[in-house]
């Protein structure tokens, strides 16, 4: 049974950072290719960046392109998200995700395993 723990969500001013993580369980552990998701209140979820299995590629939506960073460290068995300069439109759940296959992925479809989720909200 694969697990996936995000943690790291708060409430972030507007142009502040934060980082989010997410702790991967199970038989194979990093063995996987991540992503990361997010959902905002009454919107459908939306892609944000993903990493090969190898952690050598990774990809960004172009709304967060500059802005987010992501890592991948298969000896920690974690994926992280560093964001900055946040906007109020980055209000959202962020969710990490896990796939078997290699490459990078980006429909969520073609994800196997999801965290519950942490909550980020930019605000005054």
């Amino acid at each position: 049974q694969v697990t996936l723990v995000e943690s790291g969500g708060g409430l972030v001013q507007p142009g502040g950072s934060l980082r989010l993580s997410c702790v991967v369980s199970g038989p194979t552990q990093m063995n996987y290719a991540m992503g990361w998701f997010r959902q905002a209140p009454g919107k459908e979820r939306e892609f944000i960046s993903a990493a090969s299995r190898s952690g050598a590629s990774k990809l960004y939506a172009d709304s967060v392109k500059g802005r987010f960073t992501m890592s991948k460290d298969n000896e920690a068995n974690t994926v992280s998200l560093q964001m900055s300069s946040l906007k109020s439109e980055d209000t959202a759940v962020y969710y990490c995700a896990a796939t078997d296959k290699t490459m990078v992925v980006i429909l969520d479809k073609w994800y196997e395993y999801w965290g519950k989720g942490t909550l980020v909200t930019v605000s005054e």
